[in-house]
């Protein structure tokens, strides 16, 4: 029963790699959009996991859209043309939390507490850093912008030196 489950899963994601000179990113796709976009790991390429051996077209233009998006982010500039974002991952508050994130313009900084504000739960700056942890697609739902109240780095799924590299590439100086 569990392997059927895990089988019919992977007939269900199709996971793609991005290749770009910061390394191999890996995004997967869900039967509704983009639902997961993984940093590079090391300087090898990964394997990719595909329900199928030739991914349905649909997702192969949101996989186009996904690097074009990508690559632009990379180099600090405004992605365009977004496939759709399956974010039904999680939860309700989480998923309000990364509608908010993607308010947050290129170039622009938040905090955790101005999140938890923003999306009318003011207590709730705590619970802001962990779904910002748990975003599925990093980068395009920019988590990066959001630091903690000193004004310091806070957390980042990709690692501090992936969040101060996108800072650094929107422009935006961080204190040393």
């Amino acid at each position: 029963m569990q392997t059927t489950l895990k089988n019919d899963i992977a007939a269900r994601i199709h996971g793609l790699p991005i290749p770009t000179p910061d390394g191999e990113f890996i995004a997967r796709y869900s039967r509704e959009g983009l639902c997961g976009l993984e940093f590079p790991i090391g300087t090898r390429p990964r394997k990719t996991e595909t329900g199928a051996a030739r991914p349905p077209a649909q997702i192969r233009r949101w996989h186009a859209a996904t690097s074009k998006a990508l690559m632009l982010a990379l180099a600090g500039r405004p992605p365009k043309n977004l496939p759709p974002l399956d974010l039904s991952g999680g939860t309700v508050f989480q998923q309000r939390v990364w509608r908010t994130l993607r308010k947050i313009a290129r170039g622009r900084i938040s905090s955790y507490a101005q999140v938890a504000r923003a999306i009318g739960n003011p207590k709730a700056v705590r619970a802001v850093g962990g779904a910002c942890g748990a975003n599925p697609i990093p980068v395009l739902v920019p988590c990066h912008r959001v630091l903690a109240a000193n004004g310091g780095l806070g957390g980042f799924s990709g690692g501090l030196n992936w969040k101060r590299a996108l800072l650094k590439r929107e422009g935006i100086k961080l204190p040393d």
